[in-house]
């Protein structure tokens, strides 16, 4: 029997793997498994420290239900699902950029016309906006039956699934673009927001100095057969946490201006908003 040692353990626990272990999978792990010793041993890492590390990813586990998950809270604090999104959705220079899913969003949301509202409260749910714009392929050609869902939190910075005061499924929906590919979402205007910090991902906060605040936005996710899924989010241009995002997911392509609307279009502010998608076959060779 090896004797395990702080230089050997790495390799030993690697080699534990069998044979029927898939290579991707090997691959993952021994990554995973290398640079995690590596860290402990680069940092030194205290019994204490690795026990509070437990804790808290148990605290985290105790938090996490079908309305948060404060595993991706604490994976968007430290940068590692904008990274992971960067990694995996290199957009080219004429596609829409993607941007983080984030925990609050929600299977189901109800399909509506274009240029329905998703405020079910109306003028209580805030400033409303014609979000508009026309979905494309890299080539410029229209992507008609595009499936566009859209979430966003009240004004108070609540996603309707943390707030009791507000309806099920409100400032949700899900949009087609038409035969054009244009697409019309009547929603609000979105406010900055923390997230919550009440939790793990709070106290990572608080220990960092760092504040928990999201810049104003409204969730994107775009389907249609044949392309990428895109997950993206559009930003307020006049938003004060543009450069401070608490989960590092403002990209300059998706920073839109919120403009007062023409009185014809029956809301307070209007946002032209063009996507463009990536092709599936183009997407699996990437």
């Amino acid at each position: 029997m090896k004797t395990v040692t702080v230089e050997n353990i790495t390799n030993i626990v690697i080699d534990a793997m069998s044979d029927e272990t898939s290579p991707r999978l090997r691959e993952v792990l021994s990554g995973l498994i290398t640079h995690m010793h590596d860290f402990a041993r680069e940092v030194q890492l205290s019994h204490d420290e690795w026990l509070l590390g437990i804790d808290f990813l148990t605290r985290a586990a105790k938090m996490t239900d079908d309305k948060r998950n404060e595993f991706i809270l604490i994976s968007d604090i430290l940068g590692m699902e904008s990274l992971v999104d960067a990694i995996s959705h290199d957009a080219q220079e004429n596609e829409t950029e993607s941007a983080v899913l984030g925990p609050f969003f929600r299977e189901g949301a109800p399909v509506l016309p274009a240029g329905t509202t998703i405020a079910q409260r109306g003028s209580k749910d805030g400033p409303s906006v014609l979000v508009r714009g026309r979905i494309t392929d890299n080539k410029g050609e229209p992507v008609p039956d595009a499936l566009i869902d859209v979430w966003e939190t009240g004004p108070e910075g609540l996603y309707e699934q943390q707030d009791p005061n507000q309806p099920e499924m409100n400032l949700r929906g899900r949009f087609r673009s038409d035969v054009n590919g244009d697409y019309r979402i009547q929603a609000v205007r979105p406010v900055s927001y923390p997230i919550p910090y009440d939790g793990p991902s709070g106290d990572l906060l608080q220990l960092t100095g760092r504040h928990p605040y999201r810049p104003a936005h409204i969730h994107m996710v775009i389907e249609a057969e044949g392309y990428r899924k895109l997950v993206s989010q559009i930003y307020d241009s006049v938003d004060q946490y543009l450069e401070s995002d608490s989960v590092f997911a403002v990209k300059g392509s998706l920073i839109v201006d919120f403009k007062p609307a023409p009185e014809e279009l029956g809301v307070e502010f209007v946002v032209d908003h063009d996507v463009t998608l990536k092709d599936d076959a183009a997407a699996q060779v990437a």
